[in-house]
């Protein structure tokens, strides 16, 4: 089956979009209202990371005449229904009702028909270019105190998510395959590149589990052309591939990975740096990556320099050779913040609920894991604001809380402006800033729970059978 798509760079549209005039001042105060929702004033910094231009192309996509649930309104909605605990249409419905009657509108349907509709009709591709066009802006402003050594750092990891057991969901997300039909879910591979320092996903690619060209690497090479001079890469031991590193290093891009379990490091061998760090020379396997084309594979050096060493008894993998300038504790040490997207991922999946999707369609599956990524963007966004007007570092600063904070606040916001709306943006960025987290210290737990799970017994059969079989006792 084949891999979805990518995105990858975006290029603003050179002509200027069609617009009715009747509309335009509408659309303008809906883009406003949009923005004003996650703080993006222009007395604020990083306050031009939501791009109109995306917006509007997100605003003038389809032909519905829905007054209500107008794709903008629907895109906002969408955004706090992944953010929400409760992330039901119905709650999303029930807050667009409730920001109508805080403007003095008529107040609009609780059926959600409309609005799920209204989702159906988001354009996909400007979804996702929004989404990441967030994230990656908001690392390249990164102050240099957030950077390491002068590089952006981006980690790499991948992780899977789960679906609706539908038959189109099945059809392009199948369920593993060692699971009997009907009783497994839809399941797909994604692979995210996410800033260190701001947190902020930069790139992602979703695919399905299982299948030729839909592992982790292949999924991650999709992603490598999103990676540029400045940045520098930790990702655990599976990314250390020949091809991986040599492809990076072409593009300039310096690596940390933890040595591959497959490549043992003989520390006799190549030039030594000091006691167990090294310069060694790796040959090119011959062995062609599944993702990699035979003439590709074939134009690549038949050999790469690579700095190997080890530190409390773990080898690590670098391009940046100079042991003076990089030591090897300093890179260790920055190999163990690789740890961070591990949290991040966490974020996204259990405090945004992204671990079960919801959407029937595999279509609306790649929109909701857009739409999530776009609101986690713009919560990490407003983290780096409160972090840039307090003097803290984004990274010691509560996802969660920021979350709330947002959430509770939004609605507050759209029918403010003035002085007013700038004194409660500031406290607002005060509280997100005041909610540290700091470096916990917790003694080691054992690895079980104390609540006990319902006692009920898994599935052996397709549930449509086993409630024929209820129904005949």
């Amino acid at each position: 089956m084949d891999i979805i798509e990518n995105h990858h760079k975006f290029k603003y549209p050179t002509k200027s979009l069609t617009v009715p005039k009747s509309i335009k001042i509408h659309l303008t105060r809906q883009i406003k209202n949009l923005k004003q929702a996650f703080f993006q004033e222009d007395n604020l910094p990083f306050s031009s990371l939501l791009p109109s231009p995306l917006l509007k192309r997100i605003a003038t996509t389809g032909n519905s005449r829905d007054t209500v649930f107008t794709p903008l309104v629907t895109l906002k909605a969408f955004i706090f229904q992944v953010l929400c605990d409760d992330g039901s249409c119905k709650n999303a419905v029930a807050r667009v009702l409730t920001e109508r009657l805080q403007n003095g509108l008529p107040a609009n349907s609780v059926n959600t028909g409309p609005y799920c509709k209204a989702r159906q009709r988001l354009p996909l591709k400007p979804l996702t270019d929004t989404a990441c066009v967030v994230g990656s802006q908001l690392s390249e402003q990164t102050a240099s105190a957030w950077q390491w050594l002068g590089f952006n750092v981006v980690m790499a990891d991948g992780t899977t998510v789960l679906m609706p057991d539908t038959e189109d969901n099945q059809k392009v997300f199948p369920q593993q395959s060692n699971q009997k039909p009907g009783l497994g879910f839809p399941i797909a591979r994604l692979v995210a590149l996410i800033s260190l320092s701001v947190g902020t996903v930069l790139d992602y690619a979703v695919g399905p589990y299982q299948g030729k060209g839909t592992g982790e690497t292949s999924l991650f090479s999709t992603l490598i052309s999103s990676l540029s001079q400045g940045q520098l890469l930790l990702a655990d031991r599976y990314y250390c591939t020949y091809a991986i590193v040599i492809l990076l290093r072409q593009r300039g891009v310096p690596v940390v990975f933890r040595n591959n379990a497959n490549k043992k490091a003989d520390f006799r061998r190549g030039k030594k740096l000091g006691s167990k760090d090294h310069l060694i020379e790796w040959r090119k396997p011959p062995r062609v990556p599944v993702w990699l084309s035979d003439q590709a594979y074939a134009e690549l050096p038949e050999a790469i320099t690579i700095r190997e060493f080890t530190v409390s008894g773990i080898v690590y993998v670098s391009t940046l050779v100079d042991a003076k300038v990089y030591p090897k504790t300093e890179l260790a040490a920055l190999y163990q913040r690789r740890w961070s997207i591990e949290l991040d991922i966490r974020s996204i999946k259990t405090h945004m609920g992204m671990d079960m999707l919801r959407c029937q369609s595999a279509d609306m599956v790649k929109k909701e894991i857009a739409v999530h990524m776009l609101a986690y963007n713009l919560i990490r966004t407003n983290m780096a604001q409160a972090a840039a007007v307090h003097n803290k570092f984004p990274r010691f600063i509560s996802f969660k809380a920021a979350v709330q904070l947002v959430n509770q606040a939004s609605l507050q916001f759209a029918h403010l402006s003035g002085t007013l709306m700038k004194d409660i943006l500031d406290k607002m960025l005060a509280m997100i800033a005041a909610t540290a987290i700091g470096q916990r210290e917790r003694k080691k737990q054992p690895r079980a729970i104390k609540r006990r799970p319902k006692p009920y017994p898994l599935l052996t059969r397709p549930r449509h059978e086993m409630v024929t079989l209820c129904n005949k006792t």
